[in-house]
This record gives structure tokens, sequence and C-alpha cells, in this order.
């Protein structure tokens, strides 16, 4: 198989298109999907994120949050980027591991002015 100057077009216009390596190959035919990466590769096409990565998130919505995530909010919850941390929450606790350890503290590691007694 040789890449011709109709070929590389008809790459061009399906990686254009968001078209996978493996449909593209099954599109032109006789050329392998690695053998589209390298050419899309050096022809300097731009690159595409993998379909197989997950995208990260931002958390979860009240709407999204289910009883096994974790509540901790972040941010304002007036601004539209509110979100709640949303990863596994400990067993028989509404937060994470890292949330759950600035919720629930020792009575010693509180701060000295919060043991202070107001006199009567």
């Amino acid at each position: 198989m040789s890449w011709t100057d109709e070929r590389i077009e008809q790459l061009k216009t399906l990686w254009g298109q968001g078209m996978s390596a493996s449909e593209i190959a099954d599109e032109l035919g006789d050329v392998s999907r690695n053998a589209v990466i390298g050419k899309a590769h050096r022809l300097g096409l731009s690159g595409r994120p993998s379909p197989i990565k997950k995208k990260t998130t931002r958390g979860a919505t009240i709407l999204a949050l289910t009883e096994r995530m974790c509540k901790w909010p972040v941010g304002d919850p007036k601004h539209q980027d509110f979100h709640f941390c949303g990863r596994p929450a400990q067993l028989g606790m509404p937060y994470c591991a890292d949330h759950a350890a600035i919720a629930y503290q020792p009575a010693s590691k509180k701060r000295p002015e919060d043991r202070k007694v107001s006199a009567v």
C-alpha cells in the first residue's frame, strides 16, 4: 500500500471529521490502524483526545449524588461551578477519606482558643 496524494487527502478529511484511526483504516482499505496513526503524525495532523481515557470530572451536582458519594461541598453555592466532591464515601460516612479527616478531628487537635471556657 502506498500513500498517494488522493489517499492522503482522504486521510486528512476523515481525520478532521473525528473518525478513529481504525475507522479510517477500514475506509481506506489495505492499511492498518497503526499506519494511519503514523501517517497522521508525520503529516502533523492535530492530536485528539483518546476515546478510551475518561475525562476528569469536577465532582457531582446535587442531582447526581448518591448515598455512596462524598457530599463535601466545593466552592460557593451561589456560583455556577459549585459542586460536591463526588468521590467514593467511607462506609457509614457522608465523606471520602480525605474530607472525613477534615470533618472529624479528635478533641485533642482543637485549637487552644476553642478550648477556652467563658466565665459566667
